[in-house]
Order: C-alpha cells, then sequence, then structure tokens
C-alpha cells in the first residue's frame, strides 16, 4: 500500500507543497498564498497534490507545516492585547531591555514598542530568593484583583513572570493556577513553562512573545486541523519549529513562541541533508522567497544553531554583537540571517533621489504589477520580467505574467524620475535587491571570520535561482548548487526534519566544584521529562534519542557557550568539559581567558529518530519531459552585454552540460546561467553551475 507525507511551506506570495510517499517518489505544488486564511491555499495544494501523485486522503500518514502566522503577527503588530504579572518593582524590565541600542551611532533609530503596554503591567507582592526560598508567598486577592482589572480592560492573553522563578517555581505555578480557575477566558503564560531560566529581561520578553501570538496561531492551527479533517486527513499535523524540527500542534499552540520563524528553518535542515547526500560538508544555504530573502551556514555538515533569537523589521542580522534591534525570544533556533528583499519586495525613489528596494512587499495580494491583479508598484519579480529573466507563466501555468505591465510600473515609478530606460531601471532594482541580499550572507560567513569563497552557494526558493549566479560572483564563489525542486524545496526539507523537543534546568555554580551527583540528577529528571511529554504524542521510548549540552562562561560574564556532555558525569569529565569550552570559545572570539568558568544551565534535546532522508534516492515522475531546448528569448544580462537570444531549457528534460547563457525552466522555479558559467546534473540530479 503507497503511503505519503506531506510537507507543506506557507509564503507571502505562494504556498509551496511535496508529497513523499513511500516508493521514493516525489510530487510539488505551488499555489498562490491566501492572506486572508493561509490554510486555504494549504488544502487546496494538498487536494490538487493528492490528485496529482493519485493517491486519496487515507494514504496520508503526516502533514508537516511550516507557518508565518507567528512572525506576520510579531511584524504587523496584530497579536492579542497581553497584560503582564511580574515582581513589585520589575514592572519595565521589558522597558529597560539590554539597556543597548543595535547600531550605537544611529540617532534615528526607534526603539520597539514593548508587547505589552506599562498600564497593564502589574507588580505582585511575591518574592522569591536568588536560592530558591520563598520570602513572600502569592496573595490570592492580589491576583484576582488584577485579573478583574485586565478583563474590565479587555486583556486577551496574561504573561506571569516573577523575580528567581527560574530557581523555584512555587509563587508562579500558585498565581497561574489562581488565575486559570477565575478567569478561564483570558489566555496564560507562565515564564517557568517556557524558559526556565536566569537572566529577567530574557525571561520576561520570551514569556510576553509567547502571549503575544498564543491566540492568533492556536486559532490558525486549530482552524487548519478542522480543514484536514473536512477533506477527511486523519493524519497528525506536525508543525517546523525555529530550530528546524518538528512538533505536535498541540505544543505549538502552546509554546508558539519555539515557532515564531517556523517553515524557514526546514530549508536549512533540508540543505544540511542534501550536503550528507551529495558529499558536500561546506554550504550556504540561500532562500530568496516573495517576502524575504535568508543565508545560513552549513559547516562541517552541521547546521549552525543558536538560543537566542530577536526579531525585526526588514532585516535581522545574527551577530553576537548586535543587539536591542527587536522583540528577544531565548529560544533553540537555526541561525539564519534574514533581510526584507524578496521577489515581491517593492521598488521605490527616496526623497534623496536614491533608489531603495525592501523591506515592504507587494505580496501575494496585491502582488507585482506583472500579476495583473491590482498591484502598481515596480518590485523584484517585475524587473526579472521586464529583463526577460523569468517565464510568460508561473507557479506551472496557474498565472500568466504581463510583461506590458512590468515595463510600465517601472517606467513610471522609477525609470522616468530618474531620467533612465525601463531596461536600466530594472538593472538598477536587480542590483540593489542583489546587494541587500548580499548582506545576509556576509552576515553568516564574513562578519564570522568565515570566507565565502570556501564554500558552495546552495540556491532555493521560488526566485533564490534566479539571483544566486549574480550573487556568488559578487562574494567571489565558484560553485552554485541548485536542488532538484529548488522552488519547493524549504516544503521538501520539512520531510527531512525528525520531531524533537527541548528542556532545560537551571544549574548555576562553579565548573571545578561541579556536583556531578546534582547534575546527574537534573539530568534524570529533564530525560524523564522528555520521555513523559513524547510518550503523550504517542512515540515509544526505544525511538527516542537525548542530546545533554551544559551551559557554561567565565566567571562575571553575561553569555554561555553550549559544550556537549554525555547522560551520566563523573568527577574526571571536568578537565573535559573545560576544555571544550576553552576551544569552543576560541572558535568564536579567538582568544579564552583563564578565568574560572561557571556553569549556568543544562539543556536537554529529545528527537524522535526517523528515516534520513537521501535525496539521491529521490524520484520524480510528476512533470512531462519534452526536448530539451523549448524556446530562445531575449535576456538582458547586463548593461555591458545587453539584450543576448538565449537558450530556454525544461528543467525535467535536462540531462548533459550547457554553457551560459541558458535558463532553466521549471513549474517551481527558473534557473539563471549566465554568460560564461557552465551548468551540469550531478547523481542526485541537482544542477551545479561553476562560475
Amino acid at each position: 500500500m503507497r503511503t505519503a507525507r506531506i510537507g507543506t511551506d506557507i509564503g507571502g506570495t505562494f504556498t509551496d507543497l511535496v508529497l513523499l510517499d513511500n516508493l521514493g517518489q516525489t510530487f510539488y505544488a505551488k499555489v498562490s498564498s491566501t492572506p486572508s486564511d493561509p490554510g486555504e491555499a494549504v488544502l487546496t495544494g494538498i487536494r490538487q497534490l493528492l490528485e496529482t501523485a493519485d493517491l486519496d486522503v487515507g494514504s496520508v500518514t503526516h502533514v508537516l507545516h511550516g507557518t508565518t502566522v507567528g512572525s506576520n503577527t510579531l511584524l504587523q503588530q496584530q497579536g492579542a492585547k497581553c497584560g503582564l504579572l511580574t515582581t513589585r518593582g520589575f514592572r519595565d524590565v521589558l522597558e529597560i531591555g539590554r539597556l543597548r541600542t543595535p547600531v550605537i551611532f544611529d540617532l534615528l533609530w526607534d526603539k520597539p514598542e514593548p508587547l505589552v503596554a506599562r498600564r497593564y503591567r502589574i507588580g505582585i507582592g511575591e518574592r522569591m530568593s536568588a536560592g530558591g526560598e520563598v520570602l513572600a508567598p502569592v496573595e490570592r486577592d492580589e491576583i484576582i484583583a488584577a485579573g478583574e482589572f485586565f478583563r474590565a480592560e479587555g486583556i486577551e492573553s496574561v504573561a506571569i513572570c516573577f523575580l528567581n522563578s527560574y530557581r523555584n517555581p512555587e509563587n508562579e505555578r500558585a498565581a497561574e493556577a489562581i488565575f486559570r480557575e477565575a478567569f478561564p477566558e483570558i489566555w496564560v503564560t507562565s515564564s517557568v513553562s517556557v524558559l526556565p531560566e536566569i537572566r529577567e529581561y530574557e525571561r520576561t520578553s520570551t514569556t510576553a512573545v509567547n502571549a503575544y501570538v498564543l491566540p492568533s496561531l492556536r486559532k490558525y492551527l486549530q482552524r487548519l486541523e478542522t480543514g484536514l479533517r473536512g477533506i477527511g486527513i486523519t493524519a497528525p499535523l506536525l508543525v517546523s519549529n525555529s530550530n528546524g524540527g518538528l512538533a505536535a500542534a498541540s505544543t505549538a499552540q502552546e509554546k508558539p513562541v519555539f515557532f515564531i520563524t517556523s517553515g524557514r528553518a526546514a530549508g536549512v535542515v533540508g540543505a544540511g541533508r542534501l550536503g550528507g547526500s551529495v558529499d558536500m560538508a561546506d554550504l550556504i544555504a540561500f532562500d530568496m522567497g516573495g517576502t524575504t530573502a535568508s543565508a545560513s551556514l552549513v559547516q562541517n555538515g552541521k547546521l549552525t544553531r543558536s538560543n537566542e533569537y530577536e526579531f525585526r523589521a526588514g532585516i535581522s542580522t545574527p551577530s553576537r554583537f548586535i543587539k536591542a534591534g527587536g522583540y528577544l525570544m531565548r529560544v533553540p533556533n537555526v541561525d539564519v540571517a534574514e533581510v526584507g528583499s524578496g521577489a515581491g519586495s517593492i521598488a521605490a525613489i527616496d526623497e534623496g533621489g536614491l533608489l531603495h528596494v525592501g523591506p515592504t512587499s507587494a505580496g501575494a495580494d496585491p502582488g507585482p504589477a506583472c500579476y495583473g491583479i491590482g498591484g502598481t508598484k515596480p518590485t523584484v519579480t517585475d524587473a526579472n520580467v521586464v529583463l526577460g529573466y523569468l517565464p510568460s507563466v508561473l507557479a506551472g501555468g496557474q498565472m500568466k505574467l504581463d510583461v506590458d505591465g512590468a515595463r510600465k510600473a517601472i517606467g513610471d515609478k522609477l525609470a522616468t524620475p530618474l531620467g533612465l530606460d525601463v531596461e536600466a531601471a530594472a538593472v538598477g532594482v536587480r542590483d540593489v535587491a542583489n546587494a541587500n541580499m548580499a548582506r545576509a550572507i556576509r552576515a553568516v560567513t564574513v562578519e564570522r571570520g568565515v570566507d565565502p569563497r570556501d564554500f558552495t552557494l546552495l540556491a532555493f526558493g521560488g526566485s533564490g535561482p534566479v539571483h544566486a549566479c549574480d550573487l556568488a560572483k559578487m562574494l567571489g564563489i565558484k560553485t552554485v548548487l541548485f536542488p532538484r525542486a529548488p522552488g519547493v524545496f524549504t516544503a521538501m526539507g520539512m520531510l527531512a526534519g525528525n520531531v524533537e523537543r527541548y528542556f532545560i534546568r537551571a544549574f548555576p555554580g562553579l565548573l571545578h566544584a561541579l556536583d556531578t551527583t546534582a547534575a546527574n540528577a537534573a539530568i534524570a529528571d529533564l530525560s524523564d521529562e522528555a520521555y513523559a511529554a513524547l510518550a503523550g504524542e504517542g512515540y515509544d521510548r526505544s525511538a527516542i534519542s537525548l542530546a545533554f549540552e551544559l551551559d557554561l562562561r567565565f566567571r562575571g560574564q553575561d553569555s554561555e557557550v553550549p559544550i556537549a556532555i554525555s547522560a551520566s558525569l563523573g568527577d574526571a569529565d571536568q578537565a573535559s568539559i573545560r576544555q571544550q569550552f576553552l576551544d569552543a570559545y576560541i572558535a568564536l572570539y579567538g582568544y579564552a581567558s583563564t578565568d574560572q568558568v561557571e556553569t549556568v544551565n543544562i539543556r536537554l534535546s529529545a528527537t524522535v529518530v526517523g528515516d534520513i532522508l537521501d535525496f539521491k534516492k529521490l524520484t520524480s515522475s510528476q512533470f512531462d519531459i519534452r526536448d530539451g531546448v523549448i524556446d530562445h528569448r531575449d535576456v538582458y544580462f547586463s548593461r555591458e552585454s545587453g539584450w543576448i537570444r538565449t537558450p530556454i531549457i525544461d528543467r525535467a528534460a535536462f540531462d548533459g552540460e550547457v554553457t551560459g547563457p541558458a535558463i532553466l525552466q521549471s513549474p517551481d522555479s527558473t534557473i539563471v546561467v549566465p554568460p560564461g558559467a557552465s551548468a551540469a546534473l550531478d547523481a542526485a540530479q541537482n544542477i551545479i553551475v561553476s562560475l
């Protein structure tokens, strides 16, 4: 019997879906996103996929989902009206933050408004000592009074974060229980259920983000599950988290802060698996969609990960030295640099006469001017249409492009005001967008002391292959890798992910005086918690793999470095753990101190071990194979070359080598091979371009 798993990724312009059956066959779908109800596009695409694959709904074993609902809620400031219960005297923690700015000399920077207005932050007269001793218990009447005020003010969701609750959650748990019982209509998030970790601002901010996005993400996932049941799919819905793993939809509904960048990380996970399949250990994963472009590093076969992320509008660069630019979340995540330059990013001229691209996007509605569905502002897609890079239809024929509309938008809004012809203005849009995207790649390479010329650029997303070779030239990269279906690769990456859950226990102390008995007890408690949580989702203990880390720092420092440890520690392990920490510290900062080392937290990542996706074993019989060269059209590659008559090759039929200029087309994406470059297939049906 054929069974199948379906990966779905909602983007700003298109929703991508991939079906993988138990025979290794893959089928793809790309449908227009539905911003008013993102789940509608998912259901439409699933029905289309099942019909294409000749399968019924009963054959679906899992639906894997990446969603932008959490990030869009933050970006558009459309989350719940929130309240905060905190220790008296600490109501301004969200306002104070880290007492720094992201760019010290930027006098025009505006600090993001806290997600909880000050009048809705209420101090409670409880107190917990730094050692975990209850100095003042929670008073029920005080919690009830705060709740009555919140109810009268229309508060929808409340965050609870008390001082030192990471050492002893008694007061916070008591307040949560009182509030839930008295005000069941208001959502509640306690910090110890999300982040039982030292640092008051980080814990408060993470809890506030969870409370802010919880109602919208919960309602969305509930609607999606109802929709899936409505079309007959009873398979479990798993949601991609910010670390590239998968979790049950129920977990995402309770702890949405772990899913803010849901989906984006899945492409990087797929990149790591693809690199392992084709023996490429060093990759720059570059993903360009309709709204944003992002980059991440796969080095020595390992993904770059972090335990902290700041959500910012426009650009998010994961530098160790840039802080306070957005809403902080202390959650496991794939370390990705992201810029607001996607295919739908709008190009405009500022008051000084300079051309800018993004971060505002035309999205799926009204879309770029070339879509002909209401958009009139020029976008990156319009520039690519004017220059001849894109075919006359997108998404397998679902969308016909209006070339004249694209030329008019670029001509009226850009070319005429700048005194240029339409082609020159379109090249300018493309150049500015490429410069923006190169910043993201430099943020994960050059800014970390890594030379991008030593890496292969793996390009995916609907528009990544259109720009990848130009970006590679800018950065001195010689090889560009395009996967079999780059336009839906993020959805494919979800099929490469495993179910994961994360747990943490505060463990302060000095490494040289490490109490191994207490550490092993904490490890055992975390293990039991992980097994119980995953058993509740139907996973057997024998299928679960546990990986532990110890957060370490030099004494007096304010940030940690996680070091892998075993599930059972002995006194002799202290020296080797210290050496691992020193090596990791030197790799990050270039030097290491001789100071004492502090322990901060013990972390556990529990993974349900599944089949490792081997990209070389995947097949696709979805697309009609036609003769190689299906057409020719004029393409404007540069100001120097002007228009060049270029062969258009069917991607599915490509089975040899070609020297650029050439364009390889498929229903999911378009690969641009510039003049002088050469393209060839590898054993996994990827296209490798040499520059």
